[in-house]
């Protein structure tokens, strides 16, 4: 048990032999942090979670001089010394020598809060061009890193999935509570499938020495920009977890910078490192290890919820954060390995926009929307109506002739940037649909064709209500459907895994998205 006057103590200004004007205390589920003035002090918590034991004082010093001699490598500046805390005969507490050791801390040197890469973001005080520095420092620092050996052994195929077992069989509590279950099966089904698909590019990682002693925990809190980059507060307590791929460290930032909101910043570092380090190799990988972080954050977040020592309103709020956490672990999941050309398709009234907005999140694909593209190219505003006759005025082969070849150019620059594309539009056509199939082997990029269905009931009183919203671009109505379903060219020209059909009116828009995603994926839940 931590000492019980210990918080309370170390909380007092006067406790400390500098005399700070204020004390800040900030907990996390391992750690009592004491910012006093300029100088911190990092006590753990007496806790085991598995993956981690601080149940001994021994325990906790060893892991505090681990910490000072790990975190030297990044912050040498910031880190200062392991001091013991003693309680005298009288049951005082302090930092002076003698007395009966009851505690060790880790001091530190406060690092500047505003030049927090966080704060930084949040702020708009972050150029694009720290992410390049970032990047760097951090190359250097894999580069000089241990390898081989121990590292490679503990590092390996075997621990990565180990990792995994291990966080399956600790967030089972929370399924239900911060995780939906079908994200569970679905993350799940996700990593095993991975882990047989790559199995012998993760061994290569290995051969080829990609395995370091990383840091570990790299968010944005730990990462200062001043003239130099100080990144802080490594993993000390478990070599599982340090011991990496730098594939892995590298999805670790670019997990959080998505997390919180910055996925042009996340891009821009991991091009950054990829090129300065010339491992192209950390594409492939680097879905499967945000997935992974993006897991462990929300299971470590989960854990504050049976933190009795933390208010009852902050876990509520880990509550939130941990879901987050989770829901961008299925994203990270549900995110083809290279970039695809997705055509919803159907007749109109089938629900292909819904269904695109939904998918197009979880997939990281941009929606190239026919109705919308086609009144541009015309002057138009989207949501002037032109109502003509089934292949009259602005719906003539000709112009629609025009408006896909358009798209597919538009397509083709996307997914030639790396970006996947959704396309929403009928094509009725096969000569369309064999257009678009080319374009995605001209770009080496997966091809799927989504074909929408639903009953006619549905459709006519989708049209219905559509014709009532003034948002809408689309011109469809019903007393045209059938000229549609009749001039409509059965999908039967693609293969079997590559055309996927869903009856919109069966699931709810997001059970749809999820259904479709699962297949593919190539998953069974």
């Amino acid at each position: 048990m931590t000492h019980p006057k210990l918080v309370e103590t170390m909380s007092r200004p006067e406790f400390y032999p500098h005399r700070p004007e204020t004390v800040e205390l900030i907990q996390t589920h391992i750690s009592f942090i004491f910012i006093a003035g300029e100088d911190v002090y990092k006590v753990k918590k007496d806790v085991d979670f598995g993956f981690l034991d601080f149940t001994s004082l021994k325990k906790r010093k060893h892991h505090c001089l681990d910490e000072l001699r790990l975190n030297r490598r990044l912050a040498p500046e910031t880190y200062r010394d392991v001091v013991a805390i003693s309680e005298n005969a009288e049951g005082r507490l302090s930092l002076a020598t003698g007395g009966h050791i009851i505690e060790y801390a880790v001091k530190m040197k406060k690092l500047p809060q505003e030049r927090m890469l966080k704060r930084l973001l949040a702020t708009g005080a972050a150029e694009p061009s720290m992410m390049d520095r970032i990047a760097a420092r951090l190359m250097d620092f894999h580069r000089n890193a241990d390898t081989g050996g121990k590292i490679d052994q503990i590092g390996g195929v075997e621990t990565i999935r180990h990792n995994h077992d291990e966080n399956f069989e600790q967030t089972t509590a929370y399924v239900g509570v911060t995780l939906p279950e079908y994200q569970y099966r679905f993350i799940k089904s996700y990593i095993y499938r991975f882990f047989e698909q790559k199995k012998e590019l993760l061994e290569k990682r290995v051969s080829d020495h990609k395995i370091r002693d990383c840091h570990g925990d790299l968010h944005l809190e730990h990462i200062v920009v001043t003239d130099d980059i100080t990144i802080f507060d490594c993993i000390e307590f478990n070599e599982r977890f340090r011991f990496e791929d730098v594939a892995a460290e590298v999805a670790f930032l670019a997990m959080d910078l998505d997390y919180n909101g910055y996925p042009d910043y996340a891009e821009r570092f991991v091009a950054a490192y990829i090129r300065q380090a010339g491992d192209p190799e950390i594409r492939t990988l680097l879905n499967f290890y945000k997935c992974y972080y993006a897991y462990v954050r929300g299971k470590v977040v989960s854990f504050r919820i049976d933190d009795k020592a933390i208010r009852q309103e902050d876990r509520n709020e880990a509550v939130k954060i941990a879901a987050k956490y989770f829901d961008l672990a299925y994203t990270c999941a549900a995110r083809l390995e290279k970039p695809a050309l997705i055509l919803v398709a159907g007749l109109m009234g089938t629900g292909k926009s819904v269904l695109a907005k939904q998918m197009a999140p979880r997939l990281g694909a941009e929606i190239i929307r026919m109705d919308v593209l086609r009144k541009e190219m015309l002057n138009l505003s989207p949501q002037e109506r032109r109502f003509e006759d089934f292949g009259r005025g602005i719906y003539a082969d000709e112009m629609s002739g025009k408006t896909y070849e358009k798209a597919l150019e538009q397509a083709k620059a996307k997914l030639k940037e790396g970006k996947s594309v959704i396309m929403d539009a009928s094509f009725k056509k096969r000569k369309d649909r064999k257009m678009a199939r080319t374009v995605a082997e001209q770009c080496l990029a997966d091809f799927f064709v989504v074909e929408c269905v639903c009953p006619e009931a549905t459709i006519q009183k989708r049209l219905e209500e559509r014709l009532a919203d003034g948002e809408e671009a689309s011109d469809g109505r019903w007393e045209i459907f059938q000229a549609q379903k009749n001039d409509f060219e059965e999908i039967i020209e693609m293969p079997v895994q590559s055309h996927l059909v869903m009856d919109t009116a069966a699931l709810t828009p997001e059970a749809c998205m999820q259904a479709m995603i699962v297949q593919m994926r190539g998953l069974k839940l």
